[in-house]
């Protein structure tokens, strides 16, 4: 008596589905990463430890009694931009600001400033004390 089966079982495991899977997957999130964009403002933090070669010409002050000054001219902060500008213009092959800002600042001050180099395309060094 012949009780053979005609049917034959592969006892082995496809991959194929697994590796199209993961490649969808990785296609996705390189696609996605790129997307994102990061909604804070480039800031070069110098760290204290390390000393700059070169300073940046263009000093912006702030004090505890949020006085402005630049180069320690005192100017009036609706005046910041247009004083910018013409020190910038002075310097021409060192677009950075360095910034002087007291602790007891607002936020909201530190940023404006910032906003004002993001748009004119000037990089920003945050002055910190060495440790």
């Amino acid at each position: 008596m012949g009780l053979r089966s005609t049917h034959k079982i592969d006892a082995g495991f496809s991959m194929s589905s697994m590796t199209d899977l993961v490649f969808l997957l990785l296609i996705f999130f390189v696609i996605v990463s790129t997307l994102v964009s990061p909604y804070a403002l480039p800031v070069d933090l110098p760290k204290s430890a390390n000393k700059t070669k070169e300073k940046p010409k263009v000093a912006v002050r702030i004090d505890a009694e949020l006085h402005y000054s630049v180069n320690n001219a005192l100017i009036e902060p609706a005046d910041l931009e247009g004083v910018l500008k013409d020190q910038m213009s002075k310097h021409p092959g060192d677009q950075a600001i360095v910034m002087h800002v007291d602790q007891s600042v607002p936020t909201g001050m530190t940023v404006s400033v910032l906003d004002i180099a993001k748009r004119n395309k000037w990089k920003i060094i945050l002055a910190t004390k060495p440790e």
